[in-house]
């Protein structure tokens, strides 16, 4: 009976725990955007992407996203007017149809339907009609299909044919646009440059339109009175609105010159309650001068500017404000590489700061760092410090507000700091569903570069013609790619930040609330020791600045340690109650005092025949005949050495192969290195400990280092009294040096006290905020390779246990981090755990001290090598890692911290009849609902796919589940 109830015990604390791995919320800009969308009703963003996927913006929190089951690129987004629902035009030539239904409280975002026109031509234009019960479809052969929604039936009798606008081949439609004041009118516009205003009741033309140039698109005035047109040519015009047929148009106009212009893709004229209106294109610019520009012209009165972008425009709107909505208040724009929100009310058209959808990749990420619980002052001193960077940003609110963010506020303040090719670290704010910048740092400051301080994104030489501006922040080119950031360590108690970069640099920073001039130390470490007969082959040390910098509010260094060769830092940690850094390089590692500063240690750990450390990763790499060599050299030895033993150990393998998978029939043994593996000294992992080395009486500060040859190193330190802090120097002597017998990578190094627990932060237990480590009970070192875990007793170094990665599949460990995970049935219980992820992409949970596996769950492609590489752990059982070059995926495996969207997006007070079913209740109608309106589908939709839809509705109305959601990231 208590074996029972000890088993009950163990799933009850699994449960409230760990919980289930769950991806929660992705951050960042879509990767590959490739259309833009907004709703002036429900004040809601839409943006599909190549990929398939389809996200939903509204104010800060509010977001959805779906997934189409076909894997085309999405073309087109349409909202609905005064509704809950959008139509996806894919280049498949499918229409897909979604709802923002309620259930429990919250919205869903669910695809109701799907369409796909009969016959070859594809789906060039679609006009959402104003009634919101008509899609009007354009196509590549030139006719205009009318289709009813949400059924998506095809009104076969106001279908409009190319024969009954015109005799000739006029091309595709390019352009479908509603007349505002009069619903029935639409204007179709078709490629070769006709115009034809049709009348829906009527079902004639009531106009035709001729211009001479290829049209690119069309746009009503506000009162309906005239119609402008943009032209391949960089033209545009302006055409009055007649009852009969016109030859010549008003007003024609090259806005950049007589000489060859790119098209104008898009115009939009806009009216102003007082004063003139806007007038807004993007393209048009001078081809050979010009021709690789991304540009919008805005032109307001004799304000005339255009907006220079540093990637390709997808699409653009305007929100309108004011009592009428008529006043245009922010220009929209989406291009390839961002999201850019220009305020149009104040001087000057300043940019709006985007709160969601920042481009994490402004500079390409190279590392990142995360830090829980952050005390509330260091908060908002890093706040103040991104207040001074953010100046010139407009103080207009977010204009993009719709929804309500249900979520309850993050319980703690969590910062995600991101290193960057550029050199710059990022600071955002993590502990929401919006990952909100914070504070930039940049290291180029303290360094001789060819980045040219005069350069300024925002100004234009006045004067100019056209009047560029640069806009966005999208800048991927680095002035020297040995400013790269690689490694990055807070210390979130005393405020001193450590970061290092490609070239061997070390930067020693701390955080000053007033901005100040000062000389930066720099001292040279030379971790071959003075070893003869090895010559660097990599890249050059950056030249540091030897006159006084003036640094800007915020982190400002004031030491660098630059080692020799600079390569690489692989390795970066920092103790801030102790003064010290330890940093590592593939030639070996060092220890820096920042408070004296001064080198306390210097450890060589290259491999005399490890020739590849030499060459840094911006050098050539090993040519291929040497790879080849290596190669078989290797295989050579092998067939030796299987001749020379074969009959000997054969059987005696054989058995010990047997005992074990007896033992553990998942796991398999593990095969040794050999010493001669390039990168053997390279280090991989250091840590800090105040734990047992000489005795098991007398506790010591220590450091270890792991390398990639499957050493350890163990060093003890000998740090002054608190008096004699800045006078006496600390010393290190080497104490156990560990060989682990398969010389496999180690990647962690961990210490547990006489409880088990991990050992606390520095400054943690000073400030009241973890428990003083037990220093009564026995230490134990738990050192994991990419292989296993081992355990060792201290302060003998006699292994304990250890547990094998099971490795059938050839996993070897890629990343760990600590974690407590807290309960969700109980405040005051929780548990420590290591996370680990492999080279598969699965996570696992192995708990602490008796490194046991407790759950696994595939987490990440196996594919996708730059995902798991870029994974970081929190320290309460989260994740983020890198799904494209722009955006974090967030996971957690912890019931009490999940961070996820809930939100709720009611439909607009006059919304029409169709909409009625948002308002259904969950259950059994409403699902019946869905099943007869894809029933009807199977005249217009492909049989098969439909069949299939209905089938799994109906095998989830029977199961009794009515949660309709689909391909809907939580």
């Amino acid at each position: 009976m208590r074996a029972f109830l000890e088993v009950g015990i163990v799933l009850y604390t699994l449960v409230s725990v760990l919980g289930s791995f769950v991806k929660t919320v992705e951050h960042g800009f879509p990767h590959q955007p490739s259309a833009l969308g907004y709703s002036p009703s429900l004040k809601l963003l839409a943006i599909g992407t190549r990929s398939g996927a389809i996200k939903l913006y509204g104010s800060p929190g509010v977001e959805f996203m779906g997934l189409h089951d076909e894997n085309a690129a999405v073309t087109q987004v349409h909202f609905m007017p005064h509704q809950v629902e959008l139509v996806t035009l894919l280049d498949d030539n499918s229409l897909h149809m979604w709802t923002l239904r309620g259930h429990n409280g919250l919205s869903e975002l669910l695809e109701i339907g799907r369409f796909t026109l009969t016959g070859p031509p594809g789906v060039t234009a679609v006009l959402a009609h104003s009634s919101g019960e008509l899609l009007l479809l354009g196509t590549e052969g030139g006719h205009v299909f009318v289709v009813e929604v949400p059924g998506f039936r095809e009104l076969e009798e106001r279908n409009i044919s190319l024969d009954q606008v015109s005799s000739r081949n006029l091309e595709h439609v390019e352009a479908l646009q509603e007349n505002p004041v009069d619903p029935d009118q639409v204007i179709i516009g078709y490629g070769r440059g006709l115009m034809v205003i049709w009348d829906l009741e009527k079902k004639l033309a009531i106009q035709h339109i001729p211009a001479t140039q290829q049209l690119e698109s069309v746009c009503w005035t506000e009162d309906g009175k005239y119609i402008l047109s943009s032209h391949s040519d960089g033209s545009y015009c302006r055409w009055m609105v007649g009852g009969q047929d016109m030859n010549e148009e008003e007003k024609s106009d090259i806005p950049y010159g007589h000489f060859p212009c790119k098209a104008i893709s898009k115009i939009v004229q806009l009216p102003t309650e007082e004063g003139p209106p806007f007038l807004l294109f993007s393209g048009g610019m001078p081809r050979a001068s010009y021709g690789d520009r991304h540009c919008i012209t805005v032109i307001h009165g004799k304000t005339h500017v255009a907006l220079d972008f540093t990637s390709r425009i997808i699409d653009f709107f305007v929100i309108r404000d004011g009592p009428q909505r008529t006043d245009p208040s922010a220009l929209v724009v989406l291009v390839e590489e961002e999201l850019v929100v220009i305020d149009l009310q104040t001087e000057g058209w300043p940019i709006i700061q985007t709160p969601y959808l920042v481009p994490l990749h402004s500079s390409a990420i190279t590392c990142s760092h995360h830090v829980s619980t952050i005390p509330l002052k260091l908060w908002e001193r890093i706040l103040a410090a991104g207040k001074h960077q953010n100046a010139h940003y407009s103080k207009k609110p977010w204009p993009i507000t719709g929804g309500q963010n249900l979520a309850p506020d993050p319980p703690q303040r969590d910062l995600l700091l991101t290193g960057h090719e550029d050199g710059t670290v990022r600071f955002w704010d993590a502990s929401g569903v919006c990952l909100y910048p914070m504070y930039k740092l940049s290291t180029a400051g303290v360094f001789h570069t060819d980045a040219d301080p005069n350069d300024n994104m925002n100004q234009g030489t006045e004067g100019e013609w056209p009047p560029f501006r640069k806009v966005g922040c999208f800048d991927p080119y680095s002035d020297d790619p040995r400013l790269g950031i690689q490694k990055i360590h807070l210390c979130k108690y005393s405020g001193y930040l450590t970061v290092a970069g490609t070239a061997g640099q070390i930067l020693m920073l701390e955080l000053n609330d007033e901005a100040a001039e000062q000389t930066v130390e720099a001292k040279v470490v030379d971790l071959l020791q003075g070893q003869e007969g090895f010559r660097w082959k990599g890249h050059t040390q950056l030249d540091i600045q030897e006159d006084p910098v003036m640094f800007p509010a915020g982190f400002q260094p004031f030491a660098v340690v630059q080692c020799q060769p600079p390569a690489v830092v692989t390795a970066l940690t920092l103790h801030s109650e102790w003064k010290l850094i330890a940093f590592g390089t593939s030639h070996g590692f060092g220890l820096y005092d920042y408070q004296q500063k001064n080198s306390v240690l210097i450890k060589c750990t290259l491999n005399p025949s490890d020739q590849l450390a030499m060459e840094g990763p911006l050098s050539r790499v090993k040519s291929i005949k040497k790879s080849l060599r290596q190669s078989f050299r290797r295989i050579r030895r092998s067939r030796v050495s299987l001749r020379k033993q074969h009959l000997q150990e054969a059987n005696a393998r054989l058995e010990a192969e047997l005992a074990e998978m007896e033992l553990a029939p998942v796991q398999r043994k593990i095969e040794a290195r050999s010493s001669d593996d390039s990168f053997t000294g390279l280090v991989r992992t250091l840590y800090f400990a105040d734990t047992f080395l000489s005795d098991s009486s007398h506790n010591t500060p220590s450091l270890w280092a792991g390398t990639n040859g499957g050493c350890v190193f163990a060093y003890m330190l000998r740090l002054p009294s608190v008096e004699h802090r800045a006078d006496e120097p600390v010393t290190a002597q080497l104490s156990k040096e560990i060989q682990l017998m398969h010389r496999a990578p180690v990647v962690g190094i961990v210490v547990l006290d006489g409880h088990g627990a991990p050992l606390p932060e520095p400054l943690e237990v000073a400030h009241d905020l973890a428990r003083a480590p037990d220093m009564q009970g026995s230490h134990h070192l738990l050192v994991v390779s990419e292989e296993q875990f081992k355990v060792f007793t201290l302060p003998k170094v006699s292994a304990k246990m250890k547990l094998k990665l099971t490795a059938v599949d050839g996993s070897r460990v890629r990343r760990v981090g600590m974690a407590w995970f807290g309960s969700s049935r109980t405040e005051d219980y929780g548990e420590s755990g290591l996370l680990v992820l492999t080279n598969q992409g699965d996570v696992h949970v192995v708990s602490l001290p008796h490194v046991k596996m407790q759950v696994q769950y595939p987490c990440i492609r196996r594919e996708d090598v730059s995902g798991i590489a870029s994974c970081v752990f929190t320290k309460h059982g989260q994740g983020f890692y890198l799904i494209s070059p722009s955006e974090f995926e967030r996971f957690s495996l912890s019931t009490r911290c999940v961070v996820e969207p809930r939100c709720l997006v009611e439909a607009p007070l006059h919304s029409g009849c169709s909409n009625q079913h948002q308002s259904q209740p969950d259950g059994a109608s409403s699902t019946h609902r869905y099943i007869n309106l894809e029933v009807s589908l199977f005249s217009s939709l492909n049989m098969k796919s439909a069949n299939c839809i209905y089938k799994k509705r109906v095998k989830r109305q029977r199961s009794g589940l009515v949660d309709l959601s689909v391909n809907m990231a939580v």
